[in-house]
């Protein structure tokens, strides 16, 4: 979980600030700027025409009494796919468009879906076997050598 948590806080940030600087090289400052100040408020009109679809679909799951588990999901995507574009940098933009874009949303549900089901089975088949068996190791200077008629008792 730490790696995770300094690859988001730490190695993320640098390299949105890398790509950033290097598009501000190409295009220059102002240009820049402007084109994240755009992709944010095209985001936030994405999210927000994406929400809506999904909150009626999740309505319509519900209407008709299913579980609205693929509702859910994309709801969710689209609220993280909305905060990343919210978020300046190039690569949050790209990875928000993914959570937000229904084709690329359905693949991301898929590998989600896909992870979460493999986590499961993990968990569930570590439960079922019981915990991994202890491994008793020896102390420097605790063992004591058996005679061998007594061992094989």
């Amino acid at each position: 979980m730490l790696p995770l948590l300094i690859l988001l806080f730490i190695l993320v940030p640098i390299a949105e600030l890398a790509v950033i600087i290097q598009i501000g090289e190409a295009i220059g400052v102002w240009w820049t700027i402007a084109l994240l100040i755009a992709d944010s408020v095209l985001g936030s009109m994405l999210m927000r025409a994406q929400g809506r679809v999904a909150w009626r679909r999740f309505n319509a799951a519900v209407a008709e009494g299913r579980v609205p588990a693929r509702e859910t999901i994309d709801g969710v995507l689209v609220i993280f796919g909305g905060a990343l574009l919210l978020t300046p940098g190039f690569i949050s933009d790209i990875f928000g468009l993914i959570c937000l874009l229904p084709p690329t949303r359905a693949l991301a549900r898929r590998f989600l879906l896909a992870r979460v089901a493999h986590r499961m089975t993990t968990s569930v088949t570590r439960r079922v076997r019981g915990p991994e068996p202890r491994q008793d190791y020896d102390v420097e200077g605790t063992a004591h050598d058996v005679e061998p008629d007594r061992g094989a008792r």
